[in-house]
């Protein structure tokens, strides 16, 4: 599998547009942080994390890990109910996301097709309008979806004086309103180009996926002087090895089936915060090769069936 080429750092070399991706997705989430950061609460006991050790850092997966469904999929209904998408769009997308899942494989010209479609209907629209809509639809379809256990775990980190970043494929103007609402320092996501505020229809680089999350925490940790042993990093998917890889304390959190295989084959800690069905169907995957607003548009169409 080619995840297991990616047990150490660099291992298998990322492309050029995943640094792009990473190194965007760190600019940005540092430039949405507020210069004063919040008193840490110094009452933690436990020896991890570490009280006060300010060269250490913890890293999020957002969808299964931090959140129950993939936020993509949330987002995606909220948008359908505001009607900012039409219907053959959604049919589009629909059959794009499926093709994915039932072909298995990520072929590079039909990735960058669904690519372009997802990024279309949001083109044109303001960087801040999607802000706005990010704020309702957490309200909405989010902030009930939270895994308190995994809460818990970022709370500790924030406790010990740590800072607590989302890493996601999910547009980081999303990922950004989940990280504040949640109280955590910030949110590394997929940056979508925009000019003037509006935005253009083009990624910066590639979503935030795979190799280039690992690419935009290497980048993070090098701006903020941080000692990648000295880490944690939380995720549910194989497809995150890469960034659990980099650090010193990778958590296998609801893992699937090939991460937890690997994360008991290297001694990772493991936590699982579901029960019966909920931890054999872990919930909606993310469509990480859309990587923009495209992930719920499946489900959004058939919940309109379902209505009708």
């Amino acid at each position: 599998m080619a995840a297991l080429g990616w047990l150490t750092p660099r291992r298998r070399s990322a492309t050029a547009r995943s640094v792009l991706a990473g190194e965007a997705s760190a600019e940005a989430a540092r430039k949405s942080v507020p210069e004063s950061v919040p008193e840490s609460v110094p009452e933690r006991e436990p020896e991890f994390p570490v009280l006060g050790d300010d060269k250490a850092a913890a890293f999020f997966d957002l969808d299964n890990t931090v959140m129950q469904g993939a936020a993509l999929f949330h987002f995606g209904r909220g948008l359908y109910k505001r009607k900012f998408f039409e219907t053959r769009d959604l049919v589009r997308f629909a059959w794009q996301q499926a093709w994915f899942r039932l072909a298995g494989v990520e072929d590079p010209e039909h990735m960058q097709e669904a690519r372009d479609s997802a990024l279309s209907i949001v083109k044109g629209h303001r960087v801040s309008e999607l802000k706005s809509l990010g704020e309702e639809i957490y309200d909405e379809y989010m902030a009930e979806r939270i895994w308190p256990g995994t809460r818990a775990l970022a709370q500790a980190h924030l406790d010990a004086g740590q800072k607590v970043w989302l890493v996601t494929a999910a547009p980081v103007e999303i990922a950004q309103v989940i990280a504040r609402r949640l109280g955590l320092t910030g949110a590394l996501g997929t940056v979508a180009e925009s000019v003037d505020g509006v935005y253009t229809g083009k990624l910066v680089g590639e979503p935030l996926h795979g190799p280039a999350k690992a690419e935009a925490v290497r980048a993070l940790a090098i701006a903020e002087g941080l000692d990648l042993s000295r880490c944690a990093a939380y995720s549910d998917s194989h497809n995150d090895i890469p960034m659990l890889s980099l650090v010193g304390h990778p958590y296998a959190i609801n893992p699937d089936s090939k991460l937890r295989k690997h994360a008991r084959k290297l001694e990772w800690r493991l936590r699982d915060y579901r029960t019966g069905r909920k931890a054999a169907k872990v919930g909606i995957p993310a469509a990480a090769g859309v990587g923009a607003v495209a992930g719920g548009t499946a489900a959004a169409i058939a919940l309109h069936r379902r209505r009708r």
